[in-house]
């Protein structure tokens, strides 16, 4: 089975540099074999949905039969990844986690520095995040319309694309296991008119939730929908 590990990458703050290199260490140390790219979509501002989309899309023309998509300031844990990639086969959208690891500052700070992730001081710790870790077939990403880029900046796009795979492939599978983002200041522009549309945007998701007729129109509006 050939793998493609995928981060959605644009340089960014010394923190974020740092986590991403950081990060794509620890995949390469995991997935020592698969094929390992950072990929911009060139949007601006930076996008998400547009980069996991564009990293899908090369991660295809390698010859991947699964794709590992992952932040740039998120480590998953070993048994886990290695599960949901094995899993991946069922044509779903597959959680290496089932649960969510928000370092603090002082936590990231002494997880670098060498004690266990669990030790570490968190600012949010939940069973309910929707992103971070992503592990899929291309076909079976394509198959869910691939991720709206019609979301900008930050936010909502991961809670989107779970609701239509759910819908258009089958129900999302969590492994049990934990992923672990690491502090850096926070850019989600709470508030703002671009953060706004975002939630108005997945409201449209939630409305569709359970919905596969509903969901395949909503990506039909999209202009850019070839993932």
């Amino acid at each position: 089975m050939s793998v493609a590990v995928v981060i959605p990458w644009r340089p960014g703050t010394s923190e974020r540099n740092a986590h991403h290199e950081y990060v794509r260490a620890h995949l390469a140390g995991l997935l020592p074999d698969g094929i390992h790219l950072d990929v911009d979509s060139g949007h601006d501002p930076f996008s998400r949905a547009g980069s996991r989309n564009e990293g899908i899309r090369q991660a295809a023309t390698a010859g991947a039969d699964v794709v590992v998509l992952c932040d740039a300031d998120t480590l998953p844990e070993p048994e886990p990844l290695y599960t949901a990639i094995e899993a991946a086969a069922d044509g779903v959208l597959h959680l290496p986690y089932s649960w969510y690891r928000g370092l603090s500052r002082d936590g990231t700070q002494t997880y670098l520095a060498g004690a266990p992730a669990a030790d570490c001081s968190t600012d949010l710790a939940h069973e309910w995040a929707t992103g971070g870790v992503l592990v899929i077939q291309p076909d079976a990403w394509r198959q869910a319309g691939g991720m709206d880029e019609g979301f900008t900046g930050w936010g909502f796009e991961d809670a989107a694309y779970r609701i239509a795979a759910d819908a258009l492939l089958g129900p999302t599978v969590r492994h049990e296991g934990a992923i672990t983002h690491l502090w850096h200041p926070q850019e989600s522009g709470l508030g703002s008119p671009q953060h706004v549309a975002n939630g108005q945007l997945c409201q449209r998701y939630v409305d569709a939730t359970g919905k596969p007729d509903a969901l395949r129109a909503l990506i039909a509006e999209r202009s850019r929908v070839d993932a």
